[in-house]
C-alpha cells in the first residue's frame, strides 16, 4: 500500500525513536536519547491531520514524558503483545490497517508490520524485519528515520509544499 493512504503512524520506541541504548544514571533512573528532527517530523504529520502513536515493549516513564512533549495521546509502553495493542489503537482511532504505517526494528514488531498498510523498517533493523517491510529507511533508528518516513508520507499526500511554504515565505 502506498504512503498516500496513511492516516495513522505508529512507531516502536527503542531502536526507532531512539538508538536502542538504555542509560541508567547513578540513581538508577533510565535515560534515553531522542532525535529532535524525528520530533519535528511527528509535529509535521500532526499538523497535517495524520495521527501518531507510540508502542513500546519496554515500560518507561521517559517514553510517556516524550509523548506528552510531542502532544501524542496514543502512547503505550510495557506492551509485550504488540499486535493486540495495535488492533486496539486502530479501533480507538477508527482507522483501518490499510491507513496504518507502522515503523519497527526488531522481531517483536513483525506482527504489527504484517498488519500495516505501509510497513517500514529502520536502516539498522533486524534482517527478518527488513524482509516484511515495504520501505527501509536510509537513516538509522534514533537518527532521523521517523523524520524520513514523515517527509515521505507528507510528500506523497501533497502536504510537503504547505510545510515548506511556512518557512520559505
Amino acid at each position: 500500500m502506498p504512503p498516500q493512504a496513511v492516516k495513522l503512524v505508529v512507531c516502536d520506541v527503542d531502536g526507532v525513536l531512539t538508538d536502542g541504548l538504555v542509560g541508567l544514571d547513578s540513581d538508577g533512573k533510565e535515560t534515553k536519547r531522542f532525535c529532535v528532527v524525528d520530533g519535528t517530523g511527528i509535529a509535521y504529520l500532526q499538523r497535517c491531520g495524520i495521527e501518531v502513536g507510540l508502542l513500546s515493549g519496554r515500560r518507561s516513564e521517559v517514553v510517556s514524558r516524550r509523548a506528552r512533549e510531542l502532544g501524542i495521546s496514543i502512547a503505550l509502553d510495557g506492551v509485550l503483545e504488540k499486535r493486540e495493542a495495535l488492533e486496539n489503537i486502530l479501533r480507538r482511532t477508527a482507522r483501518t490497517p490499510e491507513e496504518l504505517c507502522f515503523v519497527g526494528d526488531d522481531l517483536i514488531d513483525i506482527p504489527c508490520l504484517r498488519m500495516s498498510g505501509f510497513p517500514v523498517a529502520v536502516a539498522n533493523a533486524h534482517p527478518e524485519v527488513v524482509k516484511v517491510a515495504e520501505y527501509v529507511t536510509r537513516a538509522r533508528g534514533g537518527d532521523g528515520a521517523v523524520r524520513e518516513v514523515a517527509e515521505m508520507i507528507l510528500k506523497a499526500q501533497g502536504h510537503w509544499e504547505d510545510i515548506l511554504r511556512r518557512y520559505l515565505k
